[in-house]
C-alpha cells in the first residue's frame, strides 16, 4: 500500500439520526447526520404502507384494457381481409 494516501480511520464514529436515533461505528468520518436510519425508516419498522396517491395502478389497468382492445379488433380487421 502507498503511505500517506489513505483516510484516517476512526473506531468511535458517531452516526446521529433525525429521529434522535445514535448509532455508534467506525468510519473515516468521526461524525456523521443522517435523515432516516433503520429505527425510523418504514422498510425495517414494518410500518410500510402502499400508497396510490397518483392512480398508477387504475391508470395501468386501464391501458392494459385498451392494448387488449385494440388486439382483438385487429385481429377481426384481420379475419375480415381474409374472408374476402
Amino acid at each position: 500500500m502507498k503511505k500517506n494516501i489513505h483516510p484516517e480511520y476512526t473506531k468511535d464514529a458517531i452516526i446521529t439520526c433525525a429521529c434522535g436515533n445514535v448509532i455508534k461505528t467506525g468510519s473515516t468520518l468521526p461524525e456523521m447526520k443522517v435523515e432516516i436510519c433503520s429505527a425510523c425508516h418504514p422498510f425495517y419498522t414494518g410500518k410500510k404502507k402502499m400508497l396510490d396517491t397518483t392512480g398508477r395502478v387504475e391508470r395501468f389497468k386501464k391501458m392494459a384494457e385498451k392494448a387488449a382492445a385494440k388486439k382483438v379488433v385487429k385481429k377481426t380487421k384481420e379475419r375480415k381481409k381474409k374472408e374476402k
